[in-house]
């Protein structure tokens, strides 16, 4: 499990993942796949609120919605949300505040290395019930065609780097 996986500095992939994110927002909500056990007991170690749901073997657009609608649930919606992938260890802190702060000017923003839109992407409240509705494995692609999408540029190759390999867990790239 590539999430799992020990990085150079001794941590797994999707704590390195989670820590990063847990520094720069309120809230991480994770939504794994039913029986990913040691996934989501190293998720809540790390401080994050985990949804298992069977939706998740649907794709990234039925996740997303999964988590929007528990985001909705709550009393007292975020101002904003980051979507961020677990096996993206390599993003930096500064990136995801970046992102964050351009969102008081855009509905949606992304960061950008050397002209390529990377992750997370982050959306203002008011898009979440739109994010509530997807569905499928296209993830929220069609909400970033629509007008309103800020680029963030960014010197942190890490918004586009994820691990797909062993060889993508060293830290050269």
């Amino acid at each position: 499990d590539k999430l799992l996986a020990p990085l150079p500095q001794g941590v797994c992939v999707a704590a390195a993942s989670a820590r990063t994110l847990r520094a720069a927002v309120d809230m991480v909500v994770a939504v794994v796949r039913p029986g990913r056990a040691a996934l989501a007991g190293l998720l809540r170690a790390e401080d994050c609120v985990v949804l298992e749901t069977d939706r998740a073997e649907e794709g990234m657009g039925a996740s997303l919605a999964v988590a929007a609608q528990y985001l909705q649930g709550l009393p007292g919606t975020p101002a904003a949300v980051l979507v961020a992938l677990a096996d993206m260890p390599w993003i930096r802190r500064a990136s995801l505040e970046s992102v964050l702060d351009a969102l008081r000017d855009a509905p949606m923003a992304a960061p950008a290395y050397q002209g390529q839109r990377g992750h997370p992407v982050g959306f203002r409240a008011e898009l979440l019930p739109q994010l509530a509705a997807l569905s499928g494995d296209e993830g929220a692609r069609r909400l970033l065609k629509q007008p309103g999408l800020q680029w963030v540029p960014t010197e942190d190759p890490g918004v586009l780097r994820d691990v797909d390999t062993p060889a993508d867990l060293d830290e050269g790239g």
